[in-house]
C-alpha cells in the first residue's frame, strides 16, 4: 500500500514537472497555433494565469482575424475568473466595442459592469471607481433593460449608491466630531441634497442641528442672532421631518438652551441702545 502511494506520488510529480516543461517550451519557443491551442486548452482547464501569458503573446498574431474574438473573450474572462477586476472590465468594454454584433455581446456588457462593481474599494476610498460602476451597470440596463441581470444590476447600484452615502455621511461627521461646525453644515446639507432616500438622513439632519446649535452658542455677537436662528430653524426641519425619533427630546432641550441665548442677547442689545 505505501509502495504504492509513493508511484502515484512520484508519477504526479513528474507528470507534472513534465507539462510545466511543455508550458514553458510552448510559450518561449513554440509556433504561434501552438500557443493558440494550448492558450485554450489552459483556460478550459482552468488554468488561468498561465492562459492569460500565452494569449497576451499571440494578440498581435490574431488581430483582425476570426479568432481574434474567442481570443478577447477568454483573456477579459480569465481576468474575471483570477479576481483582477479592474483588467476584467477594460477588456470587457473593449471587446463591447470591437464586437458589437457577438453572440456574446450581453453577456460581455454584463460582466464589464459587474467587474466595475467588484472593483468598487470600501467606502473610506477614493470612490472615483464607485461612481464608474454605477454608471456602467446603468448604462447596461439601459441597453439591456429586461435582461435576466437586471435584477441583480439593479441591486449592485443601491450597493454602490448606500457606499457613496456612507462616505458622505461619515466625511460630514467627521467634520462635526473635530467641531469644524460651518463645514459639517455644509456637508450634511450636501449628502441630503444629492441623496434625497438616504438612510442616514434622520441622523444627519440631528447632527447638522446640533452642528448649527454648537456654532450658534459659541458665535461672536454680530453673527450670534442670525446664527442661533438658523439652529432653531434647523430642529424645526428636523422635527417635522422625524416626530417620532429618538433624538427629539435632546433637540427640544436643546431649543430650550437657544432661546434663553436669543432672550439675554435681546436683553444686552436693548439695555446697550439705551444707554
Amino acid at each position: 500500500m505505501l509502495k504504492n502511494k509513493i508511484y502515484i506520488l512520484i508519477l504526479l510529480v513528474t507528470v507534472g514537472v513534465t507539462s510545466c516543461g511543455e508550458y514553458q517550451k510552448v510559450l518561449n519557443k513554440g509556433k504561434v497555433e501552438e500557443q493558440y491551442t494550448m492558450a485554450s486548452k489552459l483556460y478550459e482547464d482552468q488554468k488561468y494565469n498561465k492562459a492569460i501569458q500565452l494569449f497576451e503573446k499571440i494578440t498581435p498574431s490574431y488581430r483582425g482575424k476570426p479568432q481574434m474574438e474567442r481570443i478577447q473573450f477568454m483573456v477579459a474572462q480569465s481576468h474575471y475568473n483570477t479576481k483582477q477586476y479592474t483588467l476584467a472590465a477594460y477588456y470587457f468594454d473593449k471587446f463591447v466595442k470591437n464586437y458589437p454584433k457577438s453572440s456574446k455581446l450581453e453577456e460581455s456588457a454584463y460582466l464589464s459592469a459587474h467587474s466595475h462593481f467588484l472593483a468598487s474599494p470600501v467606502y473610506s476610498l477614493d470612490q472615483k471607481d464607485t461612481k464608474e460602476a454605477i454608471t456602467a451597470l446603468q448604462n447596461f440596463l439601459y441597453n439591456y433593460p429586461e435582461s435576466e441581470n437586471a435584477a441583480e444590476a439593479n441591486k449592485n447600484i443601491k450597493e454602490l449608491t448606500y457606499k457613496l452615502e456612507k462616505k458622505s455621511f461619515e466625511i460630514a461627521k467627521n467634520y462635526y466630531h473635530r467641531e469644524y461646525y460651518i463645514a459639517a453644515i455644509v456637508a450634511f446639507d450636501n449628502l441630503l441634497a444629492e441623496f434625497l432616500g438616504t438612510s442616514f438622513k434622520e441622523e444627519a439632519m440631528y447632527l447638522k442641528f446640533k452642528s448649527a446649535y454648537e456654532l450658534g452658542i459659541n458665535s461672536y455677537i454680530l453673527k450670534k442672532e442670525t446664527r442661533l436662528n438658523e439652529a432653531k430653524k434647523a430642529q424645526e426641519r428636523f422635527k417635522r421631518s422625524f416626530p417620532k425619533s429618538e433624538y427629539l427630546e435632546e433637540t427640544e432641550k436643546l431649543v430650550k438652551n437657544l432661546d434663553e441665548e436669543l432672550n439675554s442677547l435681546l436683553a444686552f442689545k436693548t439695555e446697550t441702545n439705551g444707554l
